[in-house]
């Protein structure tokens, strides 16, 4: 199911209700200098939002340049790789023994015993 289309379809109906039922409600706006007078409510939310929107709008494209670059997406391979390569047994903090779910340093060939004597 397309949520996004039905969220904003739902947002849309909210809103239609919203100035539907404060068609008639108005109030004075001071903006500190002017003040306007009779102004339906649903102008006030609709402005107020608008703003708040073209307020946030430069944050978001900066995060969204930020994150294009790729700059996190390469880091996380490499760690990954480091971390698999460092792996180590963890200790079990109970008992003192390693963890039986992580695997063990491989043993290095010239201290491997091979049972030939």
């Amino acid at each position: 199911m397309p949520w996004r289309l039905i969220q904003f379809i739902a947002i849309c109906a909210v809103f239609i209700l919203f100035i539907m039922f404060n068609l008639d409600n108005r109030s004075d706006v001071s903006l500190g200098f002017v003040e306007f007078g009779e102004v339906p409510v649903f102008l006030t939310v609709f402005f107020s939002f608008t703003a708040g929107m073209a307020l946030t709008l430069p944050f978001i494209v900066g995060l969204w340049l930020k994150s294009r670059k790729g700059g996190s997406q390469a880091k996380k391979p490499k760690k990954k790789a480091e971390k698999k390569a460092g792996e180590k047994a963890a200790p079990n903090k109970k008992e003192g023994k390693p963890d039986p779910d992580s695997t063990p340093e491989p043993i290095p060939a010239e201290l491997k015993d091979y049972g030939i004597d």
